[in-house]
């Protein structure tokens, strides 16, 4: 074991040192690609790394009480982070089928001025990348089964956008999930996936654990080169009584084109249409002690030219009330409604995001420049929230290397604290 801790730092090191030098980096990543795949009688195997370093600043102006809707005696401290996140696997080769992973993750605060929810410093705003270590995926697979491969363990899993189980990549600690998962893929009826599974529990971004009964249903299909018909089953049932409220059972149907930028429907050879329609219809369930029911609507359009795309959208979630809202407590929520994360849970009266986004596809498609404006209220339109700005440039240069700069802007009207985010990246992975 020391002698891999040894491989994997220096691995590490050597990938950042030779970044930014292309013509020594082609040489070098062959090298490090060679170290890190083995093969076992023609089965290929490899030990996986992934180096995330990240500096975030937060700042926030006139917090209000949450009683008395006046300004705070107590303002909280800008925040500002140094992190440095390690994750390091060994996949095995297949082996009649078989295959297993083991993950570790790891993360560094080089600077600390910050509350990371586990730390004690409540006088700084938050930035929930703990100091801690852990287990981050331990699982095995099986595809002895045509079109067919089952995974049971400690589990990474994205479906769909990550709107309702997602693994919040964006933050140094990611979620997985205890889990079993059985993934088909039909051959007789072209373009059908079906995802089914259950899971028993969440480790969280701030490296805890929360018990969960959640059995999981994700049926896609893609309609020829219009789309992704999608249908959904999310059966959410918390087992410990201070996350009893966020059970629910949520069902709900999508149908889309884009996934990313640079998706389309091409009208000729630089034009193209992009469009997404969303409904999804959620309930109380299991351990949930408030009985509601909600709705939440998502829909987008959009053009592109040459490579330029630009969209609409609206996302409305419903709320009557504390504990009687749509809400998405296994999502990537961070990707939603605005990167200054002032809703990552669902305000009582519900939220109404209107926003416009504009992707500029540079380099080939390896620079991606954003641009994103939202308009919050309730979900009537009649309780004017706020409005952010977002903004991000991410550039990834050769197969490993990626680098971003990332900014949001909140300024609230009557809901949250004006708030503003910088992030600087740099990401290597193997």
């Amino acid at each position: 074991m020391p002698a891999l801790r040894k491989k994997i730092l220096a691995t590490s090191l050597l990938s950042f040192a030779f970044a930014n030098h292309p013509a020594s980096a082609v040489g070098v990543t062959q090298s490090v690609e060679d170290a890190l795949n083995f093969y076992h009688y023609g089965n290929k195997g490899a030990i996986k790394l992934d180096l995330n370093y990240r500096w975030e600043n937060v700042n926030e102006d006139n917090k209000r009480d949450i009683v008395t809707g006046l300004p705070s005696a107590n303002q909280p401290q800008t925040a500002n982070g140094n992190t440095l996140r390690l994750r390091a696997g060994l996949l095995s080769p297949v082996f009649y089928g078989i295959q297993g992973y083991a993950e570790f993750e790891g993360n560094l605060a080089m600077q600390e001025d910050f509350n990371s929810l586990r730390n004690d410093k409540k006088e700084f705003s938050v930035i929930a990348d703990p100091e801690k270590a852990e287990l981050n995926q331990l699982w095995v697979s099986y595809a002895g089964i045509p079109d067919t491969v089952i995974k049971g363990g400690r589990q990474r899993i994205k479906l769909d956008d990550d709107r309702y189980i997602g693994n919040v990549g964006w933050r140094q600690m990611e979620h997985t999930f205890d889990s079993v998962l059985v993934t088909h893929t039909s051959q007789q009826l072209f373009g059908l996936v079906v995802n089914a599974g259950y899971i028993g529990n969440v480790q969280t971004i701030t490296s805890t654990t929360e018990n969960i009964n959640a059995p999981i249903v994700n049926v896609n299909y893609k309609v020829g080169d219009y789309g992704n018909i999608i249908g959904y089953g999310y059966w959410l049932d918390y087992t410990e009584k201070e996350n009893y409220e966020k059970s629910s059972a949520t069902y709900g149907v999508r149908f889309t084109n884009f996934q990313k930028p640079g998706d389309t429907l091409k009208l000729s050879d630089n034009f193209g249409v992009v469009y997404t329609a969303e409904y999804a219809y959620q309930e109380d369930y299991g351990h949930g002690k408030a009985d509601y029911a909600a709705d939440r609507f998502n829909l987008m359009g959009g053009l592109t030219a040459f490579n330029v795309t630009v969209q609409g959208a609206m996302e409305q979630l419903n709320g009557y009330g504390k504990d009687k809202t749509f809400d998405t407590p296994l999502g990537t929520n961070h990707a939603f409604q605005g990167w200054a994360d002032l809703f990552l849970n669902t305000p009582a009266n519900g939220i109404r995001d209107v926003f416009g986004t504009a992707h500029v596809l540079l380099d080939r498609g390896n620079l991606v420049l954003t641009g994103v404006f939202h308009d919050f209220s309730d979900d009537t339109g009649n309780i004017h929230y706020g409005d952010e700005w977002n903004f991000q440039a991410l550039w990834k240069f050769g197969k490993h290397y990626s680098m971003l700069a990332k900014y949001a802007n909140y300024n609230a009207d009557k809901f949250g604290t004006d708030t503003q985010k910088i992030w600087l990246q740099g990401n290597i992975s193997f």
